[in-house]
């Protein structure tokens, strides 16, 4: 296995690092409530899923 003869530095790592970030996730609309939510996953807000109901949420009294 190849070892480095000599040390790598800060700014040649970071270059190399500049590409580790993370992306932001996609939102869709959901088509019972409308609120924002990830795509092929159950809504938070209402428990829709595929136009049924899949979770029942509890409302905040």
């Amino acid at each position: 296995m190849g070892l480095p003869k000599r040390r790598h530095s800060k700014t040649r790592k970071r270059k190399r690092r500049t590409h580790w970030k993370l992306s932001t996730p996609s939102l869709t609309k959901c088509s019972h409530c409308g609120q924002p939510k990830t795509p092929h996953s159950v809504c938070p807000h209402c428990g829709f899923y595929a136009g049924r109901e899949v979770v029942r949420i509890e409302e905040e009294l």
